[in-house]
């Protein structure tokens, strides 16, 4: 197999990234239009993200938030976006990095994307979907005859029922959206 020395995985998930932030652009700047809002996922511990101790004892390793009603002062920058919520009655200032985005979702399109962690998936040198190498084999020792398969990110796009209602959300929902949706992975589209 063929050696992707351009690495389409990684360019695509940032071009997705690239419609993330534009969007969120544009809703800092104009509002959201219509019946659209945003359920965010992200890394809580990822490098960049800050947000209050109380809030990180709680999500540990991921959250999601609602831009929906309750949310101000969107500020939309090159890496990342801040936003002021209210969880539990309490005002709090988040800050998200774009590159710690696990899944962004807008229910009203219905449209909806998860992205995989490449800094991750590439410590492993091998695809989500390889078994592990056995105990027996050191991990840090090279293959010699030939080079590693890059990591394929899962890149996807969540469909929703045009019929399905939306979860109501309030000032402390952080769940994420049900979707009954397929995961369409980047190697459907592969020629083989």
């Amino acid at each position: 197999m063929a050696v992707d020395h351009i690495r389409y995985d990684i360019l695509a998930q940032e071009a997705l990234r690239g419609v993330v932030q534009t969007v969120l652009k544009d809703a800092a700047k104009n509002g959201l239009p219509g019946e659209h809002h945003f359920y965010v996922t992200f890394d809580t511990r990822a490098e960049g993200v800050r947000m209050p101790s109380r809030l990180l004892a709680q999500f540990p390793e991921a959250m999601t938030i609602v831009l929906q009603h309750q949310f101000w002062d969107l500020v939309v920058g090159d890496t990342s976006f801040e936003v002021g919520m209210s969880f539990g009655g309490i005002p709090e200032r988040l800050t998200v990095t774009f590159a710690s985005i696990k899944e962004f979702v807008d229910p009203s399109v219905p449209f909806g994307v998860k992205f995989e962690q490449i800094a991750d998936a590439a410590a492993t040198a091998a695809p989500a979907s390889t078994a592990p190498a056995p105990a027996s084999e050191p991990v840090a020792e090279p293959q010699p005859a030939s080079e590693p398969k890059p990591p394929r990110p899962t890149v996807a796009v969540v469909p929703q029922s045009a019929n399905e209602t939306p979860p109501a959300a309030s000032d402390d929902d952080t769940q994420k959206p049900a979707s009954g949706g397929e995961v369409v992975s980047l190697d459907r589209f592969r020629k083989k």
